[in-house]
């Protein structure tokens, strides 16, 4: 049984300043940053939109690719991630999950390589976080939220509540980074 982080979307324009903030999005850094050496894998995935997306009629302009915004927040460790998927990389492809990465297949990673144990943080709990640990629960993944290391973009208020309460309705393990062992 190997273990892997998944890393969701920690990029510049989710954090406070960028194109689509996420209030405090920053503050996950640190948590995620103490978690990393505690992984067989690391993997992150990263919102790469073109310029011209459909996507954009609901959201804002925001990590287009090849921009600072698409970056990585600049003091997560990103030497240790493995392997980086890039999603919503068509203008039609929304790309919430880590699993609709266009440059490979998740899917086939995590059976390659035995993952059995999927640990998920970063932005957004209501979006990105949520349809990325629901995709890992359908795939059979043993599924883990690490609940201090992540936050939430609240269109609605609750609607960080509510995307917990879907995840561990459909399986997910709730969790804080305290209680993961090395």
């Amino acid at each position: 049984m190997k273990k892997a982080l998944l890393i969701v979307d920690v990029q510049n324009d989710f954090c406070p300043g960028g194109a689509l903030g996420v209030k405090e999005g920053d503050k996950v850094v640190p948590v995620i940053n103490s978690l990393i050496d505690k992984f067989d894998f690391v993997i992150s995935s990263q919102d790469w939109h073109p310029e011209d997306s459909i996507h954009f009629e609901k959201w804002p302009p925001h990590c287009i690719a090849n921009t600072y915004g698409a970056d990585f927040h600049p003091d997560l460790k990103t030497e240790k991630i493995g392997l980086k998927l890039q999603k919503g990389t068509a203008n039609k492809d929304d790309g919430y999950s880590a699993f609709e990465a266009t440059n490979t297949s998740f899917s086939d990673f995590l059976r390659e390589n035995n993952i059995t144990n999927l640990y998920v943080c970063g932005l957004a709990t209501d979006y990105c976080v949520k349809a990325s640990a629901l995709d890992a629960i359908n795939h059979g993944i043993h599924t883990f939220v690490i609940t201090d290391a992540i936050k939430s973009v609240n269109v609605y208020p609750g609607d960080d509540k509510k995307a917990l309460d879907e995840m561990y309705r459909n399986g997910c393990t709730l969790v804080e980074s305290g209680e993961l062992e090395a």
